[in-house]
């Protein structure tokens, strides 16, 4: 089964993502460097896909799979989750 994101929504400390499959997942911005520091206007220019989620103007693709095994930004760059 394909489970891509139908929506996406930002508080002051979280993101989350409403997936096909009707489940929420919330995720700290801190995973997301640049998702942080991005203003709220440019957090919420993404693209929906069936695989994740695009932010063109900040260079950020983030994967469904990716959320929901936990990985976030800074394991996939290879740095400690510390930093």
């Amino acid at each position: 089964m394909n489970i891509s994101p139908k929506s996406v929504r930002f508080d002051e400390y979280n993101m989350w993502v409403t997936l096909s499959d009707a489940r929420t997942l919330g995720v700290p911005l801190a995973w997301f460097p640049k998702l942080m520091r991005a203003t709220p206007e440019q957090r919420n220019e993404f693209e929906l896909s069936t695989w994740g989620i695009h932010w063109d103007d900040l260079n950020e693709d983030i994967s469904v799979d990716g959320l929901i095994s936990g990985r976030d930004d800074m394991a996939q760059h290879g740095l400690p989750p510390s930093c």
